[in-house]
């Protein structure tokens, strides 16, 4: 199946059954959903809903001619005012190849880098999401701006490779070191001026990465994690869930099952006894949508994040920091995420941090309404211009006092 809105990538549909009262069952195990529905009357689509998330959302399947391309005006399109390369390089550690693209300015190098590492889920190098490329973007303005730019697959997507199924935020850490290893390889990139920028769990990457090298000149978290895992799963389940009509007894019922599902995931590591456990607890609160959600809740990835603290790591950070969000964002909260990022930067002796919230900006850092997931695609902004110039401007200084 595929989802134009959200991106062009198909996604394998699990498993498929017809019910003997004709209820169409489909289970799409990768985005932990499963949609049921029935034939109409007149057998012209087949009415039902969506199962994810602990939510259940009405959809409708009918055959069409096709679906036009939605507006995204801040997608760049060539001819481009910089040089652009498809590079690919491995991670020794892991064995894993991975692919991207590298942007360079006209001018004669060598030039400041960034590597931009992606948020959580398989991502291209694009972060594509409901047809937004929100880091093709960012890289056409840094790369203007005189900043070269690598953007990259995550491990098993497009060009690049490598195990997901057991990966975790530690493993997309170590494919991240080996972007910063081979821009060192360059000529045209200044060594002592490789930055990172991450979005999402990306910014709770970046931080992982600059303590394990001493070469990270800078770090920009956009929309980065500063509270641990399960307090922000916590936090974003229920902001979602109210911004989406919930009511609070339903909000309570799922913290209800997410305290018992992390406190499994804090206490218990062997994998099957975690998958047989989970799926009692999801069972006894979710009934027939459990096995939906299993996959995800189950993973070593999920189990690592709920386990997370990223202060420790924070605390160790020593290069200089800017950190943004929007106030509007409901998956990592704002206010409370930058206040941590920064009270851990400060009990670490990091004097050399920029926070800053911008009034009414999403996850995504577009102009919104509401926040909502499901209003990311109706917005044509990809990413505001004003963030976009208050982080080339910051890179741009951060770079101007690193040897050339």
């Amino acid at each position: 199946m595929v989802s134009p809105d959200q991106s062009p990538a198909y996604v394998p549909v699990t498993s498929v059954s017809v019910g003997e009262d004709g209820t169409l069952s489909l289970e799409v195990s990768t985005i932990s959903a499963r949609y049921e529905g029935r034939p109409n009357a007149e057998c012209t689509r087949i009415e039902g809903h969506l199962l994810q998330g602990g939510g259940k959302f009405k959809l409708n399947l009918e055959k069409i001619g096709g679906v036009a391309a939605p507006a995204r005006p801040q997608t760049p399109t060539p001819p481009f005012l910089y040089r652009e390369e498809q590079v690919t390089y491995t991670n020794e550690a892991a064995g894993n190849r991975l692919a991207g693209t590298l942007t360079l300015p006209q001018e004669n190098g060598p030039f400041p880098a960034v590597l931009l590492i992606s948020g959580s889920g398989q991502q291209d190098r694009n972060e594509e999401i409901f047809g937004h490329k929100p880091f093709h973007v960012i890289a056409d303005h840094l790369t203007r701006n005189g900043i070269a730019v690598l953007r990259v697959d995550d491990r098993g997507i497009g060009g690049s490779t490598g195990d997901v199924l057991e990966a975790t935020s530690a493993d997309f850490a170590s494919d991240a070191e080996a972007g910063v290893t081979y821009l060192r390889t360059r000529n045209d990139i200044r060594a002592g001026a490789i930055g990172l920028v991450g979005h999402s769990e990306g910014g709770m990457i970046g931080p992982m990465v600059a303590v394990e090298r001493d070469d990270i000149a800078f770090l920009v978290l956009l929309a980065g994690v500063g509270i641990p895992g399960d307090e922000l799963l916590y936090r974003q389940a229920a902001l979602l869930a109210r911004a989406g009509g919930a009511g609070e007894a339903l909000v309570a019922a799922n913290r209800k099952m997410q305290e018992e599902l992390f406190q499994l995931l804090r206490e218990e590591f062997d994998r099957r006894k975690v998958r047989n456990k989970s799926k009692e607890i999801l069972t006894r609160h979710l009934g027939d949508t459990a096995n939906a959600q299993l996959p995800s809740v189950t993973s070593a990835w999920f189990q690592y994040f709920v386990n997370y603290d990223p202060a420790p790591i924070l605390e160790q950070v020593a290069c200089p920091v800017l950190a943004l969000n929007g106030s509007k964002d409901l998956q990592v909260p704002a206010r409370e995420n930058l206040e941590a990022i920064a009270a851990a930067l400060e009990a670490g002796g990091n004097k050399d941090v920029e926070t800053k919230e911008y009034a009414g900006l999403n996850h995504l850092f577009q102009h919104c309404e509401k926040g909502t997931v499901g209003e990311y695609a109706t917005i044509e902004e990809t990413f505001a211009p004003e963030v976009l110039e208050d982080m080339a401007t910051w890179i741009e200084r951060q770079a101007s006092h690193h040897d050339r």
